[in-house]
C-alpha cells in the first residue's frame, strides 16, 4: 500500500479509533493546465493532463448526524450537522462543505461520516487541490449515499460548490480535469459545451516538469474576479456587431474584424488574449495528435507571452522561473498554469537536462526573488476514483 495512503489511515484511525466498520478510501488528482488559461469561464477551450498526485479521503460512516472533518495538512477540523453548512471563514473545510450543501440542495439525506483528508498537492501552487478536495467529497458521498450521479454531475456539483459555498467563480476545468481525467492522455475541454476528448499525450525523451514558484497566490483575491468583469465587459461590447454569450463564441479573425468597438486598451487586451489562447489550444491538440512536440511546445511559450503582456496574470516570479527555462537546452516550452499571480509554470524538458534544469533554473530564481523553487517530474494520472 502507498506510503500516504498508510499514513492517512494511521492518522483516521488515531483521531477516530478503530471501529468494526469498515473504513473506504477514495483518491481524487490536482491537475496541471498544458495549455488554455483563462478561457474556461469564458466559454473557451482547454487542455489540462490529471495528475498522479491529489487528496486521498479516509472515510467512514459514524451512525450519528455529524460530519466529522480532518486533515493531515492543517491543524483545523471541525464537526459539522448533516442538517445545516455555513462557511466558517476562510477554512479548508468551506471545499468539502460546500460539496455536502450541495448533495443537500439536490434532495439528498446525508449521514454522519468520520472524514480523514490528505493532500499531496503542495498547498497554493496552482495545481488545483480545491478542486481535487472537492471531488474526493463528491466521488465518495456519491458511492457511500448510493445517489447514482454520473461523473459530469459530480463536476457540475463541485464547480458550483466553490462558486456559491466557497465564493470563487471559478470554472469548471479543475473539476473536470480531477473527475474525468485519464492516465497517459490530456483532456481536451470545451468549457461552452462540456464536449470532451480524451488525447494521448506521448511525450517520449522528455517529461513533464511543474516549477512551483513558492509564492503563494490567493485565487479567490480581487484580481482573478476583475479578470472576469473585464472579459464580461469586452463581450458586451463585441455583441454590438456579432450576438455573442462568451469571448469564446469568437474565433481570431472575427474578433480582428470587429475589435476596433472595444476602446478601453485594457478590456481589449483581454479579449485578445482569451481568442487568441483559445485558437493556441485547437493548434495544441491537432500537434498533440500529429506528435509533434516541437510545436506543442512553441504554442506553450506563446501563450505565456500572452498571459504576461495581454492578460497581466504572470507576475515577477513566474516570468522569471519560464524566462530562465527557456535559456536551458532540451526545454521545448514552458509556460505558467493555473489562475497566476503566483503558482506554477509547466515545462516539457528533455531527460538528459533534467539535472541542469533544476540546478540552473533553480539557481537563477533564487537570486532573482530570494525564493527557492521546488521541482516535481508530473506523470499523468486517473481521475476520481475508489482506491480500496
Amino acid at each position: 500500500m502507498d506510503t500516504d495512503i498508510i499514513f492517512a489511515k494511521n492518522e483516521f484511525i488515531e483521531k477516530y479509533g478503530d471501529h468494526k466498520t469498515r473504513i473506504q478510501i477514495y483518491f481524487a488528482p490536482g491537475r496541471v493546465n498544458m495549455i488554455g488559461e483563462h478561457t474556461d469561464y469564458n466559454g473557451g477551450y482547454v487542455f489540462p493532463c490529471a495528475l498522479n498526485f491529489g487528496t486521498y479521503l479516509i472515510i467512514r460512516p459514524n451512525d450519528s448526524n455529524v460530519m466529522r472533518l480532518a486533515t493531515t495538512n492543517f491543524r483545523f477540523s471541525a464537526n459539522v450537522s448533516v442538517k445545516s453548512f455555513e462557511p466558517q471563514g476562510k477554512h479548508w473545510i468551506n471545499y468539502p462543505m460546500g460539496v455536502m450543501d450541495q448533495f443537500v440542495k439536490r434532495g439528498f439525506d446525508l449521514k454522519g461520516m468520520d472524514m480523514m483528508f490528505s493532500g499531496t498537492i503542495p498547498n497554493g501552487a496552482g495545481l488545483s487541490s480545491s478542486a481535487s478536495i472537492e471531488m474526493v467529497t463528491a466521488f465518495a458521498l456519491n458511492e457511500i449515499l448510493e445517489t447514482r450521479l454520473e461523473m459530469l454531475d459530480l463536476v457540475k456539483l463541485s464547480q458550483k460548490a466553490e462558486n456559491d459555498f466557497v465564493g470563487v467563480k471559478c470554472g469548471i476545468m479543475d473539476q473536470f480535469a480531477s473527475g474525468m481525467g485519464k492516465k497517459d492522455h490530456a483532456v481536451f475541454i470545451n468549457c461552452k459545451t462540456l464536449d470532451y476528448e480524451t488525447i494521448p499525450l506521448n511525450p517520449g525523451d522528455y517529461k513533464i516538469l511543474i516549477s512551483n514558484t513558492n509564492k503563494r497566490r490567493g485565487l479567490a483575491g480581487s484580481q482573478y474576479n476583475e479578470r472576469r468583469a473585464q472579459c464580461e465587459a469586452a463581450v458586451k461590447i463585441l455583441s454590438k456587431a456579432k450576438k455573442i454569450k462568451f469571448l469564446g463564441d469568437l474565433n481570431l479573425q472575427k474578433f480582428n474584424e470587429i475589435k476596433h468597438l472595444i476602446t478601453d486598451e485594457t478590456i481589449l487586451k483581454r479579449a485578445r488574449h482569451v481568442v487568441s489562447e483559445n485558437e493556441r489550444v485547437l493548434n495544441a491538440k491537432d500537434a498533440l495528435r500529429s506528435d509533434n512536440l516541437k510545436k506543442f511546445g512553441q504554442l506553450m511559450n506563446e501563450s505565456h507571452d500572452s498571459l504576461r503582456d495581454d492578460y497581466e496574470v504572470t507576475g515577477v516570479e513566474l516570468d522569471t522561473l519560464v524566462n530562465e527555462a527557456r535559456k536551458v537546452d532540451g526545454v521545448l516550452g514552458s509556460r505558467m498554469t493555473g489562475a497566476g499571480f503566483g503558482g506554477c509554470t509547466v515545462s516539457l524538458v528533455h531527460n538528459d537536462a533534467l539535472n541542469n534544469f533544476t540546478s540552473q533554473v533553480g539557481t537563477a530564481y533564487k537570486a532573482a526573488t530570494g525564493l527557492k523553487p521546488d521541482f516535481y517530474i508530473a506523470e499523468i494520472g486517473d481521475g476520481a476514483r475508489r482506491i480500496e
